[in-house]
């Protein structure tokens, strides 16, 4: 399988992960407003299928190291098989629970809670499982990141006007489980594999059949966990299967490019996991926050009416983000 040895290359397809985790729910744009994102969901969930075996069979059976993707996933012991889709069964809980609570209580509630939350459990449960950095610099590089969220926060509440909306405890609740959630589920992945491809461990799996697994985890999930959001939604009325059928192709299409992009940003992540350490991985990786933001700023034109000030929020948040990222790169090389 295709194999990763520069460090620079890691930090690379890190940033690569930022931009694709960061950009995915652009294509919640592109599907008609009336488009509700549970019907959204299971286009998405085909999509990081779809993407994660691609890779598997084509970077997954090239090269010399570790073991082809088929070969992989043949040997996987029990363990790791469960343990890559209970991976994936986490993150979907935590993705949903993170939408219920943007729409219930805003960006400004949701993100800095269960983004910063997931964050900092991520790291700390990937850094004592496996030490792999200097702790001092990204203990330093994830407190200005999380920064960064607070302040991309504070810049989304002066544009609603102060307001988090009624149900904003309810919506606070949502967060925090969403970040326990997310900040759990690459453990699980990351148990599954083994970290050494010029001596794999036999029963655990390389990058791209973890993946893969873990993408069939938030699939089968998803007949648990969004059902229950289409028939029980925290906003709206419920919506049926027949609603989903219904749609479009071209509007389908918006929810499969949404998973693939997502898929490839994930994939990337645990393939750079193996030289940059997963902790590392997974912190650059939560910078997609940022890019988020960016779209809003630079794109949407979110702040063009936010009141006085919110600029030099906005500056300081992508200072604060630089300064984090940097940090974080810099702990596996000093």
């Amino acid at each position: 399988m295709f194999v990763v040895h520069s460090y620079a290359l890691a930090v690379a397809f890190c940033v690569l992960t930022m931009l694709c985790w960061g950009s995915w729910a652009v294509t919640r744009k592109l599907a008609p407003p009336d488009w509700r994102f549970q019907l959204f969901y299971w286009d998405y969930t085909l999509g990081v299928l779809l993407i994660t075996l691609a890779l598997g069979i084509t970077l997954g059976n090239s090269g010399t190291e570790g073991r082809a993707f088929f070969s992989d996933l043949s040997q996987a012991s029990t363990a790791s098989l469960i343990s890559a889709l209970l991976g994936g069964a986490v993150f979907n809980l935590a993705n949903i629970l993170l939408v219920a609570a943007i729409e219930i209580a805003g960006m400004a509630v949701a993100f800095p809670v269960g983004i910063g939350l997931a964050l900092i459990i991520g790291i700390i449960m990937n850094y004592v499982a496996d030490p792999v950095g200097n702790v001092v610099l990204l203990s330093a590089g994830v407190f200005f990141v999380i920064l960064a969220i607070i302040l991309d926060a504070l810049a989304y509440r002066r544009l609603a006007g102060g307001s988090t909306g009624a149900n904003s405890a309810k919506g606070l609740a949502l967060a925090v489980a969403c970040g326990v959630f997310m900040g759990m589920f690459y453990r699980f992945v990351a148990a599954a594999m083994y970290t050494d491809t010029a001596h794999p461990t036999p029963g655990k799996m390389g990058s791209y059949a973890a993946v893969f697994v873990f993408a069939v985890g938030i699939l089968l999930s998803s007949f648990v966990w969004n059902t229950l959001a289409m028939h029980k939604p925290f906003i709206g009325p419920p919506v049926g299967f027949r609603d989903y059928f219904a749609g479009r192709l071209r509007t389908h299409l918006t929810g499969v490019l949404g998973g693939a992009i997502w898929g490839a940003g994930t994939s990337l992540n645990l393939i750079a996991s193996e030289r940059a350490g997963f902790a590392i991985s997974y912190g650059l990786g939560q910078g997609a926050t940022m890019v988020a933001a960016i779209w809003g700023v630079f794109i949407w034109k979110e702040f063009r009416t936010a009141p006085v000030g919110t600029s030099t929020l906005l500056t300081t948040m992508f200072g604060s983000f630089l300064t984090g990222l940097v940090l974080i790169v810099l702990a596996r090389t000093l």
